[in-house]
């Protein structure tokens, strides 16, 4: 299994919303680095699911429930979007400040590629942020 961050303005779709859709098409994507995280979801991996711009906090967790397919909302055969439902929302909001101040975290995609909106997360951060939002 891998593990994964993706980005969402709650203003524009929050955790909140998420949960209440049930599962969500992570559709929209237009940055190739991001597109090909997507194309690299497996079913069952799980993904934190990120407040950008507002809240900026990781907030909740998410898995994979469908692989890559075409996006519906592009006749541009380049695009692709995964499926998602909600896991469960974090004990405690991990904030982006929380992260920029864990050692264990100084080389986290989401500090070193901040405007990525599908990022890769390695098995020892993902378990530092865990940790980090059971124990505050």
């Amino acid at each position: 299994m891998a593990y994964w961050l993706v980005k969402s303005e709650p203003f524009k779709y929050s955790w909140d919303q998420f949960v209440k859709d049930g599962k969500a098409t992570w559709d929209g994507v237009r940055n190739y680095a991001a597109r090909n995280n997507l194309q690299a979801m497996k079913k069952g991996d799980e993904v934190f699911f990120y407040h950008s711009n507002e809240g900026l906090a990781i907030v909740g967790i998410a898995k994979v429930i469908r692989e890559a397919y075409p996006d519906p909302t592009t006749d541009e055969e380049a695009w692709v979007v995964v499926d998602l439902k909600p896991v469960r929302k974090l004990k405690n909001a991990v904030t982006l400040k929380q992260v920029k101040s864990e050692k264990a975290l100084a080389d986290m995609a989401l500090l070193k590629l901040s405007r990525l909106s599908v990022q890769p997360v390695r098995e020892e951060e993902w378990l530092t942020v865990l940790e980090m939002a059971d124990n505050k």
